[in-house]
């Protein structure tokens, strides 16, 4: 296994510092701004400046993470241009199997932190039976499990409204 290094000296991989499966998890995905770039990818977010615009991170923060997703494992970056050299994101099988728990923290956000009133922000259809699945993680209408790739997502219109706003903020502060 591949150890870490800090400022300098060696520290030991995370399968030697617990046995905690949960505290494992928490060293590659336990804080927010990685949660929200794998969001981002998840919605099919691939390049630096896309999820920049969505996270609001800064460079600096976004790239770090990048790096460390990557190194963890979680994703690869692609090259899509040459000159200059950009790159593109995607996830890997570790990386997609991430997606139970981003239905689960978007079921507990959508049930404890929103008000009656407001939308759920993203609605899906359930490609095998056709219906809305709820908030997971098996379907509310047939009880299959959940998969990213069998549910088309369909953004409330205040999300998608939220998004544009941010994008558009983003590509006024570069200008």
């Amino acid at each position: 296994m591949k150890k870490k290094a800090t400022r300098g000296r060696a520290v030991l991989p995370v399968v030697r510092r617990t046995q905690c499966p949960v505290a494992r998890a928490q060293e590659i995905v336990g804080d927010r701004w990685t949660v929200l770039v794998l969001r981002e990818l998840f919605m099919g977010n691939q390049r630096f400046e896309e999820v920049q615009a969505q996270t609001q991170a800064t460079p600096q923060m976004l790239a770090a993470r990048l790096k460390k997703l990557e190194a963890d494992g979680l994703i690869e970056r692609r090259p899509y241009s040459e000159r200059p050299l950009r790159h593109e994101y995607f996830l890997t099988e570790m990386g997609l199997a991430f997606y139970p728990v981003l239905l689960a923290l978007r079921a507990w956000g959508e049930t404890w932190f929103k008000s009656k009133e407001e939308e759920v922000a993203i609605h899906y259809t359930h490609i095998p039976c056709g219906e809305d699945p709820g908030l997971g993680p098996a379907c509310q209408s047939c009880g299959a499990v959940m998969r990213r790739n069998e549910l088309v997502p369909r953004l409330s219109d205040a999300f998608a409204e939220e998004r544009k706003n941010k994008r558009a903020i983003f590509k006024a502060v570069r200008a």
